[in-house]
């Protein structure tokens, strides 16, 4: 499944409010990138995720609900990527979106 023009409209405009905002697909879905640090992912699914490495970022990720992307390799055991499901709230309300990839990126760097 790929991701639908109207899904990457969505996403850039939820995170429009960031410094040097671009895309890139890649394997069906998109990376968001600020100036150049990739700070979210889109699935192909349209669901959007934060970078939140192990840390105080990631900590925060978890008490606001968010659960990390794990997924069962064909090994049959259990891989967890460094992103975090984006709040609902925070996709109905692009200061809310932004602030959090302000601090993805802030932790990042």
């Amino acid at each position: 499944m790929s991701l639908a023009a109207e899904d990457i409209a969505f996403a850039r405009d939820l995170f429009s409010a960031l410094p040097d905002l671009s895309t890139r697909r890649m394997f069906g879905g998109l990376g968001l990138y600020s100036e150049g640090v990739i700070f979210a992912v889109m699935r192909s699914d349209g669901q959007i995720l934060i970078k939140a490495q192990q840390g105080p970022f990631a900590d925060h990720m978890a008490s606001l609900g968010a659960e990390i992307w794990s997924y069962t390799r064909k090994s049959g055991t259990q891989s967890a990527m460094p992103y975090w499901t984006l709040p609902d709230s925070a996709l109905d309300d692009p200061e809310e979106a932004r602030d959090l990839a302000r601090q993805a990126l802030d932790a990042l760097r």
